[in-house]
């Protein structure tokens, strides 16, 4: 694991996707952070296009730190929201946070929307709970993995280990032929991380 260091997020590396935000904004991440004692450790790779995945997920603080952390770094990184939930003027703040729109109904599906959306893009991070819900789960939601696979992006797993209240950001993880393995390959990797309110994932 690596050192605590008294800045509570990590740098971006010159290819990482960067919003246009105020220090202010930065300042506001970065005291809710040292606030609740959290910090992160590792490194972010230097690549314009990744699936970045984030787990344990067992409590709604997982996504007060997660956007504190995005608030702090400046990290310009995508989630997914159901179109439904794009109504005047819900949408617009939603489009300012960073949800894409997915129409589940169309004939491409959601993995074949977000891919060719990564395909286009110069830089875009997109993040997943593999988890798919608090709870939990036997079995991880495979989508995570077919778009990594179908836009030919690597995975980038990071984690929240609540009894050091750190974030840690892991190497890359390129998506091979078969998908019972790397899921069991990566969820092996999470083991040693607790969330909130059970242990590993």
């Amino acid at each position: 694991m690596s050192e605590r260091h008294d800045d509570p997020v990590l740098p971006l590396p010159p290819r990482a996707p960067r919003v246009r935000r105020n220090r202010l904004v930065r300042w506001l991440g970065r005291t809710v952070l040292r606030l609740g004692g959290w910090r992160m450790v590792g490194a972010f790779p230097d690549v314009p296009r990744l699936v970045l995945i984030g787990a344990p997920h067992s409590s709604n603080w997982d996504g007060i730190w997660g956007f504190a952390a995005k608030m702090a770094l400046g990290l310009d990184i995508k989630i997914l929201g159901k179109r439904e939930l794009f109504w005047w003027p819900l949408g617009a703040l939603l489009r300012r946070l960073g949800v894409i729109e997915v129409d589940r109904g169309v004939s491409s599906g959601v993995v074949g929307q977000i891919a060719a959306l990564m395909v286009a893009s110069d830089k875009f991070w997109l993040g997943l709970a593999p988890e798919g819900t608090r709870k939990p789960v036997a079995r991880w939601k495979p989508g995570f993995w077919r778009i990594a696979r179908e836009a030919n992006v690597p995975i980038l797993p990071v984690y929240f280990h609540y009894p050091e209240r750190t974030i840690g950001v892991g190497d890359l993880f390129w998506p091979g032929e078969s998908l019972d393995a790397d899921l069991a390959r990566l969820r092996a990797w999470y083991q040693p991380w607790q969330g909130k309110h059970h242990g590993a994932t």
